[in-house]
């Protein structure tokens, strides 16, 4: 019941009133990025959403313009060499991830689910389908996420991600956001470079 008829309501009445809250921020941000680099504000990028429709994600760009595209970090030999000097602040303390509050809003994503895959992370994808985990609307944080972030396996993050479904409901949810912001606080398992499984 809680997925069906509530989730979706909590979803887009939380992060309308995010934005609203937010907004100073946000005003802070463009323009501390616009200043500070050559390109867009934003960053969009094909993802995976719910019975593997793709979607644009929405993120501040915390990368040059001249960066591989559809690439996750971890493939790239030197990420450093593309990440901004605002942009490695955005990413460390995760508010690059905040204009997914728009994807939210529009319907392709939740506050709490599986994090989105890239359009071409093919072995996530098929693992996903596995637990069923496809089947959601991927979330801004999730059960995998918080239990090892850019540290885990692919297979690991699937099996999560499956838990994540069974356990599904309101106090899940809320304990998920309540593990997300103590993570975000701490910088728990954000990594650059060859180690990392960034989305």
């Amino acid at each position: 019941m809680y997925i069906k008829y509530f989730k979706g309501v909590l979803d887009l009445t939380l992060s309308l009133l995010a934005v609203i809250l937010l907004s100073w921020l946000f005003v802070i941000l463009i323009i501390v990025i616009k200043l500070t680099s050559k390109g867009p504000v934003f960053f969009k990028q094909r993802r995976i959403g719910k019975k593997r429709r793709e979607f644009n994600i929405l993120k501040f760009r915390t990368m040059r313009i001249d960066a591989p595209k559809d690439t996750p970090t971890h493939l790239l030999s030197n990420p450093e060499q593309y990440i901004t000097p605002v942009g490695k602040f955005l990413r460390k303390t995760s508010l690059d991830e905040l204009p997914q509050l728009f994807n939210i809003i529009k319907g392709d994503m939740s506050i709490v689910g599986p994090r989105p895959a890239l359009w071409n992370q093919y072995d996530l994808i098929e693992e996903r389908d596995k637990y069923g985990a496809n089947d959601i609307r991927p979330g801004l944080t999730g059960w995998a996420q918080i239990n090892g972030r850019d540290e885990l396996p692919i297979k690991i993050k699937a099996e999560l991600d499956g838990e994540y479904i069974k356990r599904l409901s309101f106090l899940f949810d809320v304990r998920c956001i309540l593990r997300t912001a103590y993570s975000v606080i701490k910088h728990d398992g954000v990594k650059e470079g060859s180690a990392e499984v960034r989305e």
